[in-house]
């Protein structure tokens, strides 16, 4: 069967091209808040997209946001379009090995 495509339809991936062409295609470069980071380690993870007041957020590089990615198994949830077919910034970052509350 096909794979169907719906404007508005999340989807999700651990493919690191995929991710970073997402965000590139959005202006969205990888990016972190300063302050919550374990040690020497990225904390919260975040895509800084133009035109966010995102000034609490510092860049990093891909190969530093993607270490932290998989080192804590994350999963990239994400939009493509939203309902009325315009293009979508929605994303959200998901450990499948955590229960949702």
């Amino acid at each position: 069967m096909p794979d169907e495509r719906h404007p508005g339809q999340t989807q999700h991936t651990r493919e690191h091209d995929k991710i970073r062409s997402w965000a590139e295609a959005r202006g969205g470069e990888p990016a972190t808040v300063p302050g919550t980071e374990h040690g020497d380690r990225l904390g919260v993870l975040r895509i800084d997209f133009p035109g966010y007041k995102a000034d609490n957020l510092r860049r990093v590089t891909w190969e530093e946001w993607f270490g932290t990615f998989d080192e804590r198994s994350l999963e990239f949830v994400y939009q493509e379009e939203k309902k009325d077919g315009t293009q979508s910034n929605f994303f959200r970052l998901v450990s499948p090995e955590r229960e949702e509350a």
